[in-house]
């Protein structure tokens, strides 16, 4: 079965963005930086930002929704861009990596460093973290990387099922969520069911997506992906055909309100799915009988 991610990226990263959120929902969100400073796609710009705060601005605040969360975008290949987001000052202000590797840890990692240039002001350390790492070619999986004195990081094996700890979204997965509800969905996916996942947490959120999607291994979710859905698209969760699709808590309630059908909805924060079917028991009855040793 085919992936949907990119298997020999040009660059580590495409784009770095500096954000900030407005006031409200009615009016976009602003680039104040970005790096290559000669990027071009504005399709990629115009849609990057409004990614990077997923949430309802006017209700909540950073301290609220967590600070580190992935988005997915998919480009003109059906190919998969990861963008992974730090939200700083309140969730007013958001950095954004843009990368077609699923190197979720490690982009986490340089978040933190590039927040902490940000803030000290060291402009000139972060352009030169960013300088090396975007022309390094793309290294092998299990290879150290030393961009500066006090950046470096060993690449992650991708190409197989992700292990606990070393995984940050199969660990909070396994944390927030039960295995009988992980079975649940599990079943729903091979269903192709519409699923909604909800949290109040982005962090917790987007990991649970992911870490969800990667137990199909090595089968891969073929559909409608969103780990985290802004406001202006909440529509997609009236699509008619499958999806796995992430809702921040403070939209669930306009998602209610649309006309859904057939939809499968955990609440990571609650631990509770509710589901129209019962596809777990139609799995082979040995397989299902297993969940109780689990």
């Amino acid at each position: 079965m085919d992936r949907r991610t990119r298997e020999n990226p040009e660059r580590t990263f495409e784009l770095v963005l500096k954000v900030r959120c407005h006031a409200t929902e009615d009016e976009d969100p602003v680039i104040l930086w970005k790096f290559p400073e000669d990027f071009g796609d504005q399709e990629v710009l115009q849609s990057v930002p409004k990614f990077c705060f997923p949430f309802d601005v006017e209700r909540v605040s950073q301290n609220q929704v967590g600070q580190h969360f992935a988005f997915v975008l998919t480009d003109i290949e059906s190919k998969q861009r990861f963008g992974f987001c730090r939200l700083t000052a309140g969730g007013k202000i958001c950095l954004c990596i843009l990368s077609y590797l699923p190197w979720f840890e490690v982009y986490y990692k340089l978040l933190n460093t590039l927040a902490d240039y940000l803030t000290k002001e060291l402009e000139n350390d972060l352009n030169v973290t960013l300088q090396t790492l975007y022309n390094h070619p793309v290294p092998k999986a299990n290879t150290p990387v030393n961009l500066s004195v006090h950046s470096c990081f060993i690449t992650p094996d991708v190409s197989g099922l992700p292990t606990i700890p070393e995984s940050r979204n199969l660990t909070e997965y396994f944390v927030a969520v039960d295995v009988n509800n992980m079975l649940h969905l599990f079943a729903s996916m091979l269903h192709e069911r519409r699923i909604i996942i909800t949290s109040g947490k982005l962090s917790t959120l987007t990991a649970c997506v992911h870490g969800a999607v990667a137990l199909l291994y090595p089968m891969y979710w073929q559909h409608i992906y969103i780990p985290v859905l802004p406001p202006h698209l909440l529509d997609y969760c009236c699509a008619p055909m499958p999806y796995v699709i992430g809702i921040h808590s403070s939209l669930t309630e306009r998602v209610k309100n649309k006309s859904l059908e057939d939809v499968v909805m955990l609440n990571v924060d609650t631990n509770t799915l509710e589901s129209p079917f019962n596809d777990l028991n139609n799995l082979p009855s040995d397989v299902v009988s297993r969940k109780d040793v689990l």
